[in-house]
């Protein structure tokens, strides 16, 4: 494809020109080439995967371009990546102005196809950087459409914004009309949200069910809840074959109760640390047996109470089924899952694939091949099959943030952020909320959840209120926005045709019409307003 943004302020991003603007390290060799079509690339071949006159493997590098850097400016980056042999995890690098080595992104390439690598970074101060590829793999590093574009911070939260506009808001047309169906200019409409459209929600522990004050704080805020800990094994069957269910039995019915729904947090976790201590030196068989028990509790117990399930979790990072039961272990639990809770969304849940672009383990495109691996396995082809992306950030860098949305988005599965926290710091309030924001903005997500789960003793690493349930300022800007994105004109008058156009926020409404011709009665309309709503004409009947 052609660059994005004509390459921005990339020279030369095509390679039409040669290497005009393009630059090679020392000991490597470096060309164009022609495909058969026509098109041409760069192509690298030199002393990646050698040692240093230091000892050290000397990655492998593709040509590099120096361009000019503003301060506070976010660029976004995409290229075209290929090997010549196999395959290879090829990171994009920027050398930002004052020298500091920034991984942007990076991509699984491979030999014989082209693969699109998109990421970004933020430069904090101006001068010139770098932008280059490298691999730790000794291969040759094919580069072709570069591109590298400038936003500044307004540019960029006015994106979202907009984006948010168009996406979590829709513009109805309401007719009043009369008992023989004619319209009714200068009624008064009122409009009632009676439940957002977007899922936004907090991790709820078990203290909630002995304190009034963390239930009203908790229940008149969020609309979505996943139990921190207290639905995961090693807390229903600390010890063997002794189950106990009643804690999140109560959690279930007291978000029942406020209309809360409940993400099933989880079947299992793939983390070696994670396991109980009487699972950990089990052999094969006895493994499988305690699995199978395990599973078929959990799930058929919250089957049709629960709308996710996290079944293996962060097995991008760790593979204790698989290294005891082999590579398909995992495809073969979802398979298991859904044959038992044929409703709830079966969620890959992972951390870093968002918030660390030098993590090499979660990056976008493996999370993709792992999917489509649980996807391919027979008898999964109808499962219901979602995108759980943790959120735990630290400095978010947010064109890598919006980069791994939108490559992740094409496989066009339900995506949520799962567990949105930022690590305490200056700037964490301010990190919080533009994290919030990229997540509402982008028209891929399906649903947010926090992960700041009280507890008296302190939290994970960011807590929302203090111990009298009282707002720190964490919390102060998570209300902000749940009342920013539920804000809408409370009343309007139909005009001469009977009509009155709403752009209201997604969610559960009742509409309430009244027209002084009419006393005493008034017509009550509930519907769900949608990105569908806009279709057509929504009429209100007011009879005496």
């Amino acid at each position: 494809m052609k660059p994005l943004y004509n390459g921005g302020v990339i020279q030369n991003g095509e390679f039409n020109s040669g290497l005009m603007g393009w630059s090679t390290r020392q000991n490597f060799k470096a060309g164009v080439r022609s495909s058969p079509s026509g098109n041409k690339f760069a192509v690298v071949q030199g002393a990646g995967g050698t040692l240093s006159s230091r000892g050290n493997v000397m990655p492998s590098h593709s040509v590099y371009q120096r361009v000019r850097m503003q301060r506070d400016t976010h660029y976004s980056l995409s290229a075209w990546l290929q090997v010549p042999v196999g395959s290879a995890h090829v990171k994009a690098v920027v050398k930002a102005p004052q020298g500091e080595r920034v991984i942007a992104g990076a991509v699984i390439a491979q030999s014989g196809c082209w693969s699109m690598l998109k990421g970004g970074m933020t430069a904090y101060s101006s001068g010139h950087g770098e932008i280059f590829f490298e691999s730790d793999a000794p291969v040759g590093i094919w580069v072709d459409s570069v591109s590298l574009q400038p936003f500044t911070f307004d540019e960029w939260d006015a994106h979202a914004l907009r984006s948010a506009n168009t996406t979590r808001r829709s513009t109805i047309r309401l007719v009043a009309k009369d008992a023989h169906k004619k319209p009714m200019a200068n009624a008064t409409v009122i409009i009632e949200l009676l439940r957002s459209g977007f899922p936004f929600g907090n991790t709820m522990t078990k203290e909630i069910l002995n304190m009034p004050a963390y239930e009203k704080w908790f229940t008149s805020r969020f609309s979505v809840a996943t139990f921190e800990n207290e639905m995961k094994w090693y807390s229903t069957e600390w010890n063997q074959n002794q189950e106990d269910y009643r804690i999140p039995d109560a959690m279930l019915k007291l978000a029942n109760k406020y209309g809360i729904r409940v993400r099933g947090h989880n079947v299992f976790w793939d983390d070696q640390n994670s396991q109980i201590r009487w699972v950990r030196p089990m052999n094969t068989d006895q493994l499988k047996a305690a699995m199978q028990k395990r599973l078929k509790s959990v799930v058929s117990r919250y089957a049709g109470k629960v709308i996710h399930w996290d079944v293996v979790n962060e097995n991008l990072h760790f593979n204790f089924f698989e290294g005891k039961l082999g590579p398909s272990a995992s495809a073969q639990i979802y398979n298991q899952v859904g044959q038992i809770d044929h409703n709830a969304i079966l969620f890959m849940n992972e951390f870093n694939t968002l918030e660390q672009p030098g993590d090499p383990n979660p990056v976008p495109s493996k999370y993709v091949a792992k999917m489509n691996q649980i996807r391919s396995y027979p008898g999964n082809g109808g499962l219901k099959l979602g995108v759980g992306l943790e959120s735990h950030f630290s400095t978010p860098n947010f064109p890598y943030m919006r980069s791994a949305l939108d490559t992740l988005a094409k496989m066009k599965l339900p995506m949520w952020l799962t567990e949105v926290d930022v690590v305490k710091g200056p700037n964490q309030v301010k990190f919080l909320e533009q994290v919030l924001r990229e997540g509402y903005g982008h028209p891929s997500v399906n649903g947010m959840i926090m992960w700041a789960a009280w507890h008296a003793n302190g939290c994970y690493v960011m807590c929302l209120t203090d111990n009298s349930f009282k707002n720190l300022p964490v919390g102060n800007v998570v209300d902000k926005l749940i009342a920013e994105w539920k804000t809408h004109r409370t009343a309007a008058t139909t005009d001469e045709n009977g009509m009155v156009e709403l752009h209201l926020p997604h969610g559960e409404y009742n509409f309430t019409v009244t027209h002084p011709s009419v006393k005493g009665a008034a017509a009550i309309h509930t519907m769900m307003v949608d990105a569908a709503s806009s279709a057509s004409d929504h009429t209100i009947t007011v009879k005496a």
